[in-house]
């Protein structure tokens, strides 16, 4: 088990070894709470966009479902006829410069796999860069657009935001609830108290004071043809090689199994770079993988390689709520 797995697995079990982390959690404690204290007093540079931005991010390290759901906003927020643009910080690209129009043509190596996702499947203008205030700034001069959604960027107080919805990951929650490295937090508890809502993934129903929503598979894409299938294009006991590169992989290799799918989990880092040596495995399965890894992969696919398409699945009560905010924000500009 590697070295990232191994804390990983204590900050969520617990392992006594933690407590030796206790004055550097201290340290990164003063210095995020600074961060914000600066940003609420609104000291420093901080970028204002003349439409609203939304932010949709986690206080904790790993996947909690972002970029489904900010598939799902994009899509509501078009429901309403808006123009709305995409900002990320563009985590493992290597763009020629900075900040950088993705385009659905480009490779997972220049746009990053998140950002690529989003425009293959949206269409939306996205700018990435780590200044994600500069990135704003750059995509309004390129597109007239009504809203911007930031994919991450939580704790990013350079940039003004109008709202913050953050997600949780329902099964494995806050951990010991201690900031890094002692824990997976990258803000403290109290943080939760100033965002405008909360939302659960793989919650079964709305948390007090808070939302729920799931991802729904939705359908089976051939990484080389591009063709649709449905679910049970493979049937029950079907043997497959997963793959996932994301935050949490268990919850992929959950879903597979949900499916009743035999699955021979292959689980790595997040954002990992992939070639079709390394996911050459034995015996010879097709391969599911998410469609976060495909985008990185389908230069070199073999025939029976797969994504697995999902679509995020708010409640009800969220999506109303949303759209009562979408209505305020769009009024108050």
């Amino acid at each position: 088990m590697a070295l990232s797995d191994r804390l990983i697995k204590a900050w969520y079990d617990g392992h006594p070894a933690l407590s030796l982390l206790t004055p550097l959690e201290a340290l990164y404690r003063r210095v995020v709470q600074r961060k914000r204290q600066r940003f609420v007093a609104g000291e420093g540079e901080i970028y204002r966009a003349a439409v609203p931005v939304i932010v949709v991010g986690n206080i904790t390290v790993g996947g909690t479902g972002k970029t489904p759901m900010i598939l799902w906003l994009i899509e509501q927020c078009q429901k309403r006829g808006l123009k709305v643009g995409v900002v990320s910080r563009g985590y493992g690209a290597t763009p020629p410069s900075l900040p950088w129009r993705v385009a659905a043509e480009q490779s997972a190596a220049v746009a990053g796999d998140e950002p690529l996702l989003i425009v293959q499947r949206s269409g939306v203008p996205l700018m990435i860069d780590p200044d994600r205030g500069r990135a704003v700034q750059a995509l309004l001069e390129a597109e007239p657009l009504d809203l911007i959604l930031s994919d991450d960027g939580l704790q990013h107080y350079r940039l003004a935001r109008d709202l913050e919805l953050v997600l949780v990951d329902a099964a494995r929650g806050f951990g010991n609830q201690r900031c890094l490295p002692a824990g997976p937090l990258r803000e403290p508890m109290e943080r939760l108290q100033s965002v405008d809502a909360l939302l659960y993934n793989g919650a079964t129903s709305d948390p007090e004071g808070a939302y729920a929503f799931t991802l729904q598979p939705t359908q089976l894409i051939n990484l080389c043809s591009g063709e649709a299938h449905p679910l049970n294009h493979f049937p029950a006991g079907q043997a497959v090689h997963a793959v996932a590169g994301i935050g949490n992989p268990q919850r992929f290799f959950n879903t597979l199994e949900a499916l009743h799918w035999q699955v021979n989990a292959h689980a790595f880092a997040d954002h990992a770079p992939y070639s079709r040596e390394l996911l050459n495995f034995s015996p010879d399965l097709p391969v599911i993988m998410t469609e976060k890894d495909a985008v990185k992969c389908r230069a070199f696919a073999a025939d029976d390689w797969w994504y697995l398409a999902v679509d995020a699945q708010p409640s009800q009560a969220f999506a109303h709520w949303f759209d009562a905010q979408l209505s305020a924000l769009l009024q108050a500009r």
